[in-house]
């Protein structure tokens, strides 16, 4: 669906949604929740890797529940980034993820199934749902 762009609009499109991809990996390492939240959009939902039958929907509600988190020290890897280009205002997107939560607990392996959606303050996520392989 994307024959009314041009190859360099869509692989603009790719760019900035992948970069979301690891944007909010950093961010979220970080614990810059603020910044983790409004990489989503309005009325965007998350759904956590552990937790895949309990989405959180809207920016506040998002913020609200990394705020509610315990401190801790993460390290997202993001990779086998595949983002599909919709239309001019909306994406697809898949990547794998590696978290390494402590030196003394084995590292999660999952994923990520993206939509993402252009706002005005450009591409944010619509939908991120996390899975875990293992």
């Amino acid at each position: 669906m994307t024959g009314a762009l041009t190859d360099e609009q869509r692989r603009a499109i790719e760019w900035d949604c992948a970069r979301l991809i690891h944007l909010y990996a950093q961010l979220n390492d970080a614990a810059r929740w603020s910044e983790v939240a409004a990489l989503y959009a309005p009325d965007g939902s998350m759904t956590r890797p552990t937790a895949p039958d309990a989405p959180v929907i809207g920016r506040e509600a998002i913020l609200a529940a990394f705020q509610a988190r315990p401190p801790r020290t993460t390290r997202h890897v993001c990779a086998n980034v595949v983002i599909d280009v919709e239309s001019p205002s909306r994406a697809q997107g898949n990547s794998a993820m590696l978290l390494f939560t402590s030196a003394a607990a084995p590292p999660l392996v999952g994923g990520f199934e993206d939509r993402f959606v252009l706002t005005d303050a450009g591409w944010r996520f619509a939908e991120r749902r996390g899975t875990l392989t293992f």
